[in-house]
């Protein structure tokens, strides 16, 4: 761990904000003196959920859905916002339903993770759900989810699909394949 001084934020300023995001410029002062103005990206502070269901103990079950972002449909994990007053849990269990029409026996958390820490203050926490049962809540996608069983022991495979290519997803998987003792 490092012994060093965090920076002294001197000021914040809002800059730009919608309905998802607020742009700041922070303006800091490090520990030798020297003044930087940053900006970052504050989101709700509400956290996030990524989750990694298991059809068996071989087969892991993926969605594809369009992203706006890279204007392609990308294959990935489900995945959601927390809502005020649920638990990581109970967000995992809704956002696996709404988005997959499944519900878990068993949620274990695996890992805190962070979005490009350096201008995002979001964190996801990562998933592994087991024992699923048919449970389907609406959700608010505006198309229905393409469901994609893979063999989660095909890791090449899926690694070289040109749509499955999101950090937090393939850090989903490897961690999934931790857990779950696969090499």
């Amino acid at each position: 761990m490092s012994s060093k001084a965090k920076p002294r934020i001197l000021h914040t300023e809002l800059v730009a904000s919608s309905r998802l995001f607020r742009v700041e410029q922070v303006h800091l002062q490090f520990s030798n003196g020297v003044e930087r103005v940053y900006e970052r990206m504050q989101g709700g502070n509400r956290g996030a959920v990524m989750v990694v269901p298991m059809l068996d103990e071989h087969t892991v079950l993926l969605v594809k859905e369009y992203a706006v972002g890279t204007e392609t449909y990308e294959l990935g994990f489900v995945k959601g916002l927390i809502d005020p007053g649920e638990s990581v849990i109970e967000a995992a269990n809704r956002e696996l339903q709404e988005e997959a029409g499944f519900c878990a026996q068993t949620l274990t958390p695996l890992m805190e993770v962070a979005l490009a820490p350096g201008y995002f203050s979001s964190k996801m926490q990562i998933l592994l759900a087991q024992g699923l049962n048919p449970s389907k809540l609406e959700g608010d996608e505006p198309e229905p989810l393409e469901l994609v069983p893979w063999p989660i022991e095909d890791l090449d495979g899926l690694l070289a699909r040109p749509d499955f290519n999101e950090s937090r997803a393939i850090s989903a998987l490897f961690l999934a394949r931790k857990a779950l003792k696969l090499s």
